[in-house]
């Protein structure tokens, strides 16, 4: 039986739309600052596919591929390293932007702030991000990964000096213990891509820091000619990446918004049943949560993300895994004269989805409802390479995945 991806226009009742302006030019300006202090910055490709977008019919194809950031192969440590920063600077009285990379990394924090443990729970890169950011800074992490984790992912955090354990829980049970160890422990904190009720800032803080990421590719399109893209779609776990895109785009592109689609894996689409339910009230999903897209297998929205996200996102997408294999060797393997994009599974997901809607007959109301066309100017955000190198050249050198009705 083929695996279909299944999809909703949002009809959601807004909100007061009271968690948008985390999200503000301003905000995303001084998080990208931040980032630039680093020695390690620079801005990642925003590769335009010209072959592929005449292929599939639209006008253009813009791909923002993180694979280059900061020598970690994701788009994560934006989020973990600016949260830790703004968190040293309440700490210690200083103003953000005297929180630099050389201030961070010198004898004076030691003196300033001294040491602390920052806790985390990921399924590879946030956890990544934030044990290379508490390396820099001289502090201490502790990362706990769901069960299924491959340990080519677990290997990478801990080559980063973290503590870093698989735990036989999901990754939603996961946030919970690493919230719970770090209140036990003196001076520990917890440093998570998602959002509850008590427990906003720093998430916020993290959403700023992907804003660096959405910022650059909007000059990166202008650069290239394009004043506004039409699509923007983006996949979501809790949807902090979602909900920090989606936001900044709202205020970036004010006068012209683009359509926002919003994909998840089939295992944790949360953000999708919600919007099925159109009452804009939040679902979760439990159980193993079982996909090849590993950064996408989170089961519990993040608050801040889905008021922002119930009210500009146009539509949600639930996607099989076969849908971002598909992604992954369309990237690998592009036309003629298109470069070649390195995907991985969390991170190829857009492909697949753009591929799917403008080629394939069953979603032809989707593609009309969302103004698909030869006019249309679409950014993806390919947020990960190969961070799991077996698993990658199994799905684009085996063919792993090809069939719809493949399981894990």
């Amino acid at each position: 039986m083929r695996s279909e991806m299944k999809w909703v226009l949002n009809t959601m009742p807004e909100s007061g739309d009271a968690q948008l302006k985390i999200m503000g030019c301003a905000n995303v300006a001084a998080a990208r600052a931040f980032h630039e202090s680093f020695p390690q910055y620079a801005v990642t490709p925003c590769t335009s596919l010209t072959r592929m977008a005449g292929h599939l019919g639209v006008s253009s194809l813009h791909v923002k591929d993180e694979s280059h950031r900061f020598g970690l192969n994701a788009f994560k440590v934006l989020g973990g390293s600016f949260a830790m920063a703004r968190y040293i600077a309440g700490q210690t009285g200083r103003s953000l932007a005297e929180c630099t990379y050389g201030y961070l990394t010198g004898p004076e924090l030691v003196h300033d702030f001294g040491q602390t443990t920052f806790f985390t729970a990921t399924d590879g890169n946030h956890g990544r991000g934030v044990a290379w950011a508490a390396r820099q800074l001289g502090q201490k992490a502790v990362v706990h990964m769901p069960k299924g984790t491959t340990k080519s992912r677990f290997d990478n955090i801990a080559a980063l000096g973290a503590d870093v354990t698989i735990e036989e829980l999901n990754y939603d049970d996961c946030v919970r213990l690493a919230a719970s160890e770090a209140a036990e422990t003196e001076h520990g904190v917890v440093v998570q891509d998602t959002a509850w009720e008590g427990y906003e800032e720093i998430p916020a803080w993290i959403m700023q820091g992907y804003g660096t990421m959405a910022s650059e590719a909007a000059e990166q399109l202008a650069a290239d000619g394009i004043d506004a893209p039409t699509h923007v779609l983006v996949q979501a776990g809790v949807g902090s990446l979602a909900g920090a895109v989606v936001g900044y785009l709202a205020h970036r592109y004010a006068d012209a918004v683009p359509r926002f689609i919003v994909m998840e894996t089939a295992a944790a689409d949360c953000l999708y049943r919600g919007a099925c339910a159109g009452d804009g009230s939040m679902r979760a999903v439990a159980g193993d949560l079982a996909t090849i897209m590993a950064g996408l297998a989170c089961g519990e929205p993040n608050i801040i993300s889905w008021d922002i996200l119930r009210n500009h996102a146009d539509a949600f997408v639930s996607c099989p895994d076969w849908m971002s294999a598909l992604g992954m060797r369309m990237l690998a393997a592009p036309l003629t004269g298109d470069p070649a994009i390195t995907s991985g599974e969390s991170g190829a997901i857009g492909m697949g989805v753009l591929a799917t809607i403008m080629t394939d007959p069953a979603y032809a109301q989707l593609k009309d409802s969302l103004a698909f066309d030869e006019n249309s100017k679409v950014l993806l955000f390919s947020t990960e390479g190969d961070t799991d190198p077996g698993r990658y050249r199994e799905i684009v050198w085996g063919g792993a995945w090809t069939s719809p009705a493949a399981t894990l």
